[in-house]
């Protein structure tokens, strides 16, 4: 495990987002262009990088409320500017790697991780676009999410019987990186694209069950690397995390169970597949 000096970057990243699921808009945007300043000076994004994502968020938010051009223009430029953003294809950010070749257990395969800077942008761009990204303050049926994540919760052990993960109680020395890591800027991202955006546009035009079963089959297949197992059981834990945002009209409930479901994987089985 290497902590990188530049850590204190992404705390700042961590709390813009925070705000900004607090709704505190102005401080969100605030602390979102102390993050950019300070990966500038911390070496993390070029002067090349903060042009091209100050120049999308502007693109973004000019398209959103100034642009008589129609809502599909603005749809098509911030998913594939997100897209980038999630496949690291844009220039000038230099992510570091604070984990290389650990095992979370002895039955563990190899795992490394990034503390990506881009992905997480694609959440603000996002947002700018669509302000309802966030969901909507409704009354949470507690009753209703824990039956959505009962069978969620039953795929590692089928997954387990297929012999894709096994059962493995661990818990490194680096959960505490993996578990910031994770939900701040894997799951809050994900969950933005794929229910808070895709899912929401979806149901808005199409109705709920295709909202929801297509941003689910995409959320698989942005999974294609993994093999065609791993589309499958992404697209039905995609299927639970969506249902749960259109039960609780909340991103972060989402967010949150996507990250409770990762992170039991990581601790009850091995991670984040079983050694070949």
């Amino acid at each position: 495990m290497h902590i990188d000096h530049s850590i204190w970057v992404w705390l700042l990243l961590g709390t813009s987002i925070l705000a900004a699921f607090l709704r505190a808009q102005t401080a969100s945007l605030s602390l979102l262009a102390a993050t950019l300043l300070g990966g500038l000076i911390a070496g993390v994004l070029s002067p090349l990088g903060l042009i091209i994502i100050v120049t999308f968020l502007t693109i973004t938010y000019y398209l959103k409320n100034k642009s008589p051009l129609p809502p599909v223009i603005l749809s098509t430029v911030v998913i594939i500017g997100s897209l980038a953003l999630f496949l690291h294809l844009v220039p000038g950010f230099s992510n570091p790697q604070v984990l290389q070749n650990v095992q979370a257990g002895p039955l563990s395969a190899d795992f490394s991780m990034y503390l990506n800077l881009d992905k997480p942008l694609a959440f603000f761009a996002l947002l700018l676009a669509f302000p309802a990204l966030l969901g909507e303050n409704r009354k949470i049926n507690y009753r209703t999410i824990l039956l959505i994540s009962t069978p969620l919760f039953a795929l590692p052990p089928i997954a387990s019987l297929l012999g894709a993960i096994k059962p493995e109680f661990s818990i490194p020395n680096w959960w505490w990186l993996f578990a910031f890591n994770n939900l701040f800027f894997t799951c809050v991202a994900e969950e933005a694209l794929f229910r808070g955006f895709i899912q929401q546009k979806l149901t808005n035009k199409y109705g709920a069950y295709i909202g929801v079963v297509v941003a689910s089959l995409l959320f698989g297949l942005a999974h294609f690397a993994g093999g065609p197992l791993l589309i499958v059981f992404a697209s039905l834990a995609g299927l639970g995390y969506g249902l749960i945002f259109h039960t609780t009209g909340r991103l972060w409930a989402a967010a949150l169970v996507h990250f409770l479901f990762n992170f039991s994987h990581l601790l009850f089985y091995t991670y984040p597949i079983l050694r070949g």
